[in-house]
């Protein structure tokens, strides 16, 4: 999974800008408090000295103001405070930073001056402890954020390692929250899969390991009759074809035989995909004799294919089997192209049925049910299945199918 898309990183981030918003709105708050406050302790109270000082001013009586402000009238204001305008100013004189009120009376121009020093320390105090409870903030939801997410998504990385591993003991089965029912559905549904796929397995293996024994039968009565009717051309042609038929069957039932096991049983070996190629055009090369066609390899670098030989064989095999059955005239041709063995005919092409039996789609609608290439494709597939590999069917343009079977990169981890 890529680090964009980690759920873990989602919820991080979810937790982290939900707790920079409420930082955000409490900064603002605080801000709008701080100075709410500071109006109401300083700008008043200068007020309030103001509409006491003035006119005891004008009466000529003794003006004493409280430590740290001053009352200033007329040319008594001191010259770096004259410029200010009416209203409550701030000013910084010398270091020193000035609260000061700026009014008129009936004498003229007057300036109360607070010395708000102490004031803006204990601003700054307040505005760094604010900043560091929020900055605390953000690190505890940076830090519950991190736990909540590994404590959600680390069991869901667990389910996910034990789907990719395939393993028969699912964790977190004895939780009691939505993530226990979670794996125990995933833990009975694979079970029921693992039941049908291995009665099916036996199913295919008991039925083909019967079959064995009856076609072996047919097959050694049909070489007696091939023999005794070699002076009867009518007769022995039917027992050839009974021959054929009974040897494709064995082959067949002997791959699905096989493929009935585990990989692990069979003996896997490194194989020539032009040797594969070579033996499974000899092969065929019956099936075209005294027909237009022109059954031929066609080279390409080779490379070797790891597996059980059987079931290489077969796969090129049915390939090749379904051309040279299905072509009338023209060319069947096998050649190798980087990891991967292609099968081009001129024949017919498959139907749309066949087509959709490859992609695993319903049989369109006034299509056959069957066209005679369906099994051989269906091997064909089962083996890729089992080999790793994959199968694809195209349409040739000029007419004909070209069948592609690509093999893994052995050099890839």
């Amino acid at each position: 999974m890529k680090k964009t898309e980690s759920l873990r990183r989602r919820i991080i981030f979810a937790y982290m800008t939900f707790a920079v918003a409420v930082s955000v709105v409490f900064a603002v708050v605080a801000a709008l408090a701080v100075e709410g406050i500071e109006e109401k302790l300083v700008d008043e109270r200068l007020e309030e000295i103001a509409k006491w000082a003035s006119p005891r001013h004008a009466g000529n009586l003794p003006v004493e103001m409280p430590a740290g402000i001053s009352f200033h009238h007329g040319k008594d204001i001191p010259a770096s405070l004259r410029d200010l305008g009416p209203g409550v100013h701030e000013r910084e004189v010398d270091g020193v930073y000035l609260q000061v009120l700026v009014g008129q009376d009936s004498q003229g121009e007057f300036a109360v001056v607070d010395h708000s020093t102490e004031y803006e320390h204990i601003e700054h105090v307040v505005y760094s402890m604010f900043l560091a409870v929020l900055l605390a903030f953000v690190g505890c939801s940076l830090v519950l954020g991190r736990f909540l997410a590994n404590s959600f998504v680390t069991p869901m990385s667990e389910l996910t390692a034990a789907v990719e591993q395939r393993k028969e003991d699912w964790p977190h089965q004895d939780r009691r929250d939505e993530l226990g029912v979670l794996a125990r559905a995933f833990a009975e549904h694979t079970s029921e899969l693992t039941r049908f796929l291995d009665r099916e397995r036996f199913f295919t293996g008991d039925v083909s390991h019967e079959l064995r024994t009856p076609l072996t039968v047919i097959t050694g009565a049909a070489e007696v009759l091939i023999e005794r009717t070699k002076d009867d051309p009518a007769l022995r042609a039917p027992a050839e074809r009974i021959y054929r038929a009974a040897r494709e069957a064995s082959e067949v039932t002997g791959v699905l035989l096989r493929l009935a096991r585990s990989p692990e049983r069979l003996e896997w070996t490194m194989q020539s995909a032009a040797a594969v190629a070579q033996a499974e055009v000899a092969r065929y090369q019956q099936l075209v004799n005294n027909r237009p066609i022109a059954l031929t390899f066609g080279g390409g670098k080779d490379f070797e294919v790891s597996g059980p030989r059987e079931l290489i064989l077969a796969a090129v095999g049915n390939l090749v089997r379904n051309a040279c059955q299905y072509t009338q005239q023209g060319m069947i041709e096998v050649h190798l192209a980087p990891r991967c063995i292609v099968v081009e005919d001129t024949g017919p092409g498959l139907p749309a049925s066949a087509h959709a039996r490859l992609r695993g789609e319903p049989v369109p609608n006034g299509e056959k049910g069957s066209t005679g290439t369906g099994l051989g494709l269906s091997l064909v597939q089962r083996i890729c299945t089992y080999l790793g590999a994959r199968l694809i069917v195209l349409e040739r343009p000029s007419g004909g199918t070209r069948c592609e079977l690509h093999f893994p990169d052995l050099t890839q981890p």
